[in-house]
């Protein structure tokens, strides 16, 4: 009965609140799991962790939420214009009234796959530094042999000889058939590559191939290919699809070429380009002759100007004159020399003679003479010698007097010659009134 259901009816309306409450019951129920496949984009990654993003095919497009827990473990990056398969569950965003999907898992589907395994590859190389600058060769100024690694049914092998037979005619190119697309691409041209690297025997190495899909190109994609250009010892070019196309093998070889066309121009330039730039170098090294010659014709104008290549003799009798004039300004200059050495010796012979020195020096000696014996006179020994002696205590002091407690002692005497030791018995009272009164008066 109309009536019966809720919202049937105007007397019992829903609120908005609740229709939508209820349409995501049924929505929750009927799909509480769900695959989707489609093109991502508006993707928003906030703050917050979580990943909102569209998910769109040519008839229609759905909200995707993915909260922060489940992007953490995904195994791709999210990434705007990647095609992938969502598993999640459908609901109703209650506060816009939209079904939207919940995801719980993203995986990467056709070529987004692919992109996601290339970029996974790219980082892992890049890390092992496969793809450094440093780890670059030039290519050969004059290369003589060019390797080539292609398909013979290709339209690329007649392109690139056709570019070389017109620019470097005579150039010898030696060609390894491979396959160039299919799951055993990769490995042929990888043993393609060791097989000209083992021993080398060319000059310079090209793996090239036309355009086509990023699934076309994948085996110049391989890790196997790409450690194969990485371990070359011959300086290589990779030539693989358009312009616009890009791989792994481009960024492990030494060089790329946008197509192989461009490569035949990279490896061999233009002949009649060097004959242009030899001509240009000829006329240099012309000219460049000519003005050593002229500088070289000025220059010996010069010197066959010189006087001393025009009169040699003349040059040696002035050169004789000078030498004549040097000899006797050097000889005047002796002479002057000698004789300022010879006045000086005549002024200090005369002063010598003028001071007397010798009537000085006996004058002299003799005052010396004199002081000598004055001294000698007032001498201890002179003294000695005349019968006196020096009297001296068992302290070894000099006596000057003579004292009543010396009796009995010991006393030295000294002699002019020699030494006695003598025994003091007794003292004449005069001398020794005397005697102690110098001693008391020395006090």
């Amino acid at each position: 009965m109309e009536g019966s259901t809720p919202g049937g009816s105007a007397e019992k309306p829903l609120s908005v609140g609740e229709l939508t409450r209820m349409v995501r019951g049924l929505l929750e129920a009927g799909f509480p799991q769900v695959w989707v496949e489609g093109e991502i984009s508006n993707l928003r990654s906030p703050s917050s962790g979580h990943a909102y993003f569209t998910l769109k095919d040519e008839k229609a497009v759905i909200q995707v939420v993915l909260f922060r827990s489940d992007a953490a473990r995904l195994p791709i990056r999210l990434r705007e214009g990647a095609a992938v398969v969502v598993r999640g569950r459908l609901t109703v965003f209650e506060a816009r009234g939209q079904y939207q999907v919940v995801a719980t898992d993203v995986q990467a589907r056709g070529e987004g796959a692919l992109l996601e395994r290339l970029e996974a590859l790219k980082k892992k190389l890049a890390a092992e530094g496969l793809f450094d600058a440093a780890r670059k060769r030039r290519l050969p100024l004059f290369p003589e042999r060019v390797g080539l690694v292609t398909s013979l049914k290709g339209a690329v092998i007649q392109d690139f000889l056709r570019i070389l037979e017109r620019r470097a005619p005579g150039l010898e190119i030696l060609v390894r058939d491979v396959p160039v697309q299919g799951a055993q691409a990769a490995k042929a041209i990888a043993a393609a590559i060791r097989a000209f690297n083992d021993p080398p025997s060319v000059d310079v190495l090209v793996i090239a191939r036309g355009g086509g899909s990023l699934e076309d190109l994948w085996p110049f994609n391989e890790e196997l290919v790409a450690r194969a250009l990485a371990d070359c010892r011959l300086p290589t070019v990779s030539a693989v699809g358009h312009e616009t196309d890009f791989t792994i093998a481009d960024l492990a070889a030494d060089l790329r070429a946008p197509t192989p066309s461009a490569a035949a121009e990279l490896i061999a330039r233009d002949w009649s380009d060097w004959r242009g730039e030899v001509a240009q170098l000829a006329r240099r090294a012309e000219r460049a002759v000519a003005r050593m010659l002229e500088i070289s014709r000025e220059r010996l104008v010069r010197v066959a100007g010189n006087p001393f290549f025009c009169e040699p003799s003349r040059m040696i009798l002035r050169w004789q004159q000078m030498l004549d004039e040097q000899e006797e300004a050097l000889d005047r200059s002796l002479r002057r020399a000698l004789s300022l050495k010879r006045e000086r010796w005549e002024s200090l012979v005369r002063h010598w003679r003028a001071v007397r020195c010798e009537e000085q020096i006996r004058r002299l000696s003799e005052r010396v003479g004199q002081w000598a014996a004055r001294l000698a006179s007032l001498s201890p020994e002179s003294t000695l010698g005349r019968g006196y002696a020096i009297a001296f205590d068992d302290h070894g002091r000099i006596l000057r007097a003579a004292r009543s407690d010396l009796i009995g002692k010991e006393v030295r005497l000294r002699l002019a010659s020699g030494r006695l030791d003598v025994c003091v018995l007794r003292l004449v009272a005069e001398e020794t009134r005397a005697g102690e009164k110098a001693d008391s008066e020395n006090v």
